[in-house]
């Protein structure tokens, strides 16, 4: 199948997110151009990464230096480790004419997204996402940042990237737990914005890495990101707009902030919060018991959990809840589900329901 584009409309800062088999090499083309040119780039991988995709990351070295995080996971998007990839650009030479090359999954998109648009006030920055959870969702966009203990992404800025290259081929060697933890994702898309892909999930669960199907449904699931952010790239529509992208995401970073980073995947973690909101949103009768009830089938039919593995403390996940960045006025604002295919935001939620959602999710008093 040949590869892909979904441009996504952003003016004269749009940008192409390639999608197929082998596109990375579009990558490596890029970066020699601008070598070439005579601008200095710079590369940032993780570890795991580094270690399954050697080859490319070597093809990247002959080319730019590269910066491999001290450790992986949600733990690396850090203010420690922001500092040392400014310290790595500064020693390198990065000028205002060079660029970052992302080469990982969201963290690192994340974080080499957040050092790109605040080195310098801003460099070019390029995704190489090689997680199904960056392709479908975290590369495209322009959201950086990194986390604080009180809470996930509430540092970071609205840098968007040059282009995105979502090569289908680096998924061979994402372990499924990883695989699984995309697929959250992917559901919500469905969730929000399209009741056909989500039919889709029901009948082919689970999907993996080199199922037919899979191209198409990235490409979908970009085409939903890409018309949602040229609509409302900085989240500043009063209603609905990009916040309809953080469906399950209130829930599901109180589970992360609340069981610490790393001890569940971040598309875990949504997982987790989608079957959260469905049932507050049944609760609320934007969707019925049934839709509730076929979300979380959905999600455990692709493997992930619909419920904390361990409870969590209740009044400290109300607070990470608090501190979430979509808050106004003081009020917690929700994602709901308008039945399948549709979602809303809500700030009058009464907490009541919240915390039974909470309750029925594993957390305990």
């Amino acid at each position: 199948m040949p590869a892909e584009t979904v441009t996504v409309q952003l003016g004269n800062r749009s940008y192409p997110v390639r999608i197929g088999a082998g596109v990375r090499q579009e990558a490596l083309a890029e970066a020699r151009k601008r070598v070439d040119a005579g601008q200095k780039c710079a590369a940032i991988t993780s570890p795991a990464v580094a270690a399954a995709q050697s080859d490319f990351v070597e093809s990247l070295g002959k080319l730019m230096p590269v910066l491999v995080t001290a450790q992986d996971g949600e733990t690396a998007k850090s203010g420690a480790e922001l500092g040392r990839i400014w310290d790595f650009l500064a020693g390198n030479g990065i000028a205002r004419d060079g660029a970052v090359f992302a080469f990982g999954g969201g963290v690192i998109g994340d974080l080499a997204g957040f050092a790109a648009a605040s080195y310098l006030r801003g460099l070019d920055f390029y995704q190489i996402p090689t997680t199904l959870l960056a392709m479908v969702d975290s590369s495209v966009g322009g959201k950086t940042g990194i986390n604080l203990v009180a809470g996930k992404n509430l540092v970071g800025s609205f840098h968007q990237p040059t282009a995105v290259w979502a090569d289908t081929d680096l998924l061979a060697t994402l372990p499924p737990r990883e695989f699984a933890a995309g697929m959250a994702e992917v559901i919500k898309h469905g969730l929000i914005a399209d009741a056909e892909l989500f039919g889709l999930l029901e009948q082919n669960a689970p999907l993996h890495w080199n199922h037919a199907l899979l191209p198409s449904v990235i490409r979908r699931c970009v085409e939903i990101k890409a018309e949602v952010v040229a609509g409302d790239e900085r989240e500043t529509s009063a209603q609905g707009g990009r916040a309809l992208l953080n469906l399950g995401h209130t829930f599901g970073h109180a589970v992360e902030a609340t069981a610490g980073y790393g001890n569940y995947l971040h598309g875990e973690a949504v997982a987790i919060g989608l079957v959260m909101a469905a049932n507050l949103s049944a609760d609320l009768k934007h969707c019925t018991a049934a839709q509730a009830e076929a979300v979380e089938a959905v999600i455990r039919a692709h493997q992930l959990p619909t419920r904390l593995r361990t409870a969590l403390p209740l009044d400290k996940m109300l607070a990470a809840m608090r501190r979430d960045k979509k808050v106004r006025g003081g009020k917690l604002r929700f994602v709901l589900q308008d039945g399948i295919g549709a979602a809303s935001t809500a700030d009058d939620v009464p907490e009541e329901l919240a915390i039974r959602a909470l309750e029925r999710g594993g957390a305990s008093r």
